[in-house]
């Protein structure tokens, strides 16, 4: 989830203050959600402006990231049932200095993503996949992933096949193909995988992962997080019935939360 004010729906405007921790909090009671954790973009913070080459990071890369720690943290200290996190976009070649800026700070919890490849967007302008072709995005697009996986950065890979965001996939073969091989790279790396309903308010209408990728997954142990991807309280929890019934299709019969990224497993329907 991100920090945000609510009063442009579901882009609200940047709210870094313990206040606006509230409205989320009650939000995810309404939805029977008892912990959440907030993860904004790491691309808003200056701190961070060293590990961004791509136009729309840098544009956003103007806050700063202690008034942000400081309201979740304080939110925490008030008894309220919140984690801190980030989600980083992976930046290839980038680990240590990632690793290093990213340190400093009490982090509950770190997700990675993969929003850009060598400037291309993966969900965003200038589009991967109308540069490079269906067929090659996808496998770059897996390749980072793996990557991703392998760096030791994160916790959880969040929307883990985002490159279907459009709708446009290659031919099943080798989307299952690609699904087995990124399956096989997160667990031997120890990562969870996220489950997000975000996808169903995207042009492909659909959960992230794919059930199958999903179920690969959980065939080779990989564990997995769950996620709303809430840019403003009124969609914390939101539509978690699919995402739990998603789960229970591919075998899965817990999610993981962490603590100062320190994974425990809890029941799904716990």
């Amino acid at each position: 989830m991100h920090l945000r004010g609510d009063e442009e729906g579901e882009e609200g405007p940047l709210d870094h203050r313990v206040e606006a921790v509230e409205p989320y909090v009650d939000s995810a009671r309404a939805a029977g959600v008892d912990e959440i954790c907030f993860t904004e973009h790491v691309y808003y913070f200056r701190q961070t402006r060293p590990l961004w080459e791509v136009p729309y990071q840098i544009e956003r890369c103007v806050y700063d990231i202690e008034p942000y720690v400081d309201a979740v943290l304080e939110a925490k200290r008030r008894g309220l049932p919140v984690k801190l996190g980030l989600e980083v976009d992976y930046a290839r070649g980038r680990e240590e200095e990632s690793r290093v800026l990213l340190e400093p700070y009490p982090w509950d919890y770190l997700l990675g993503s993969i929003h850009f490849i060598e400037g291309l967007g993966v969900d965003g302008e200038p589009r991967l996949i109308d540069t490079v072709g269906v067929d090659a995005a996808w496998q770059r697009y897996f390749d980072e992933l793996a990557a991703a996986a392998g760096s030791g950065l994160f916790d959880s890979l969040s929307h883990p096949d985002l490159v279907k965001v459009y709708g446009r996939r290659p031919d099943r073969e080798l989307e299952k193909e690609l699904h087995e091989q990124a399956a096989v790279a997160i667990a031997a790396s120890g990562v969870a995988v996220e489950v997000s309903t975000a996808g169903l308010r995207k042009p492909v209408g659909e959960l992230y992962p794919d059930p199958h990728f999903l179920e690969v997954c959980r065939q080779r142990g990989v564990p997995v997080t769950v996620a709303s991807d809430a840019h403003g309280p009124s969609l914390v929890g939101r539509d978690f019935d699919l995402a739990r019934a998603l789960l229970r299709s591919a075998g899965y019969d817990t999610i993981t939360l962490f603590e100062r990224r320190q994974a425990r497993q809890v029941p799904l329907d716990g």
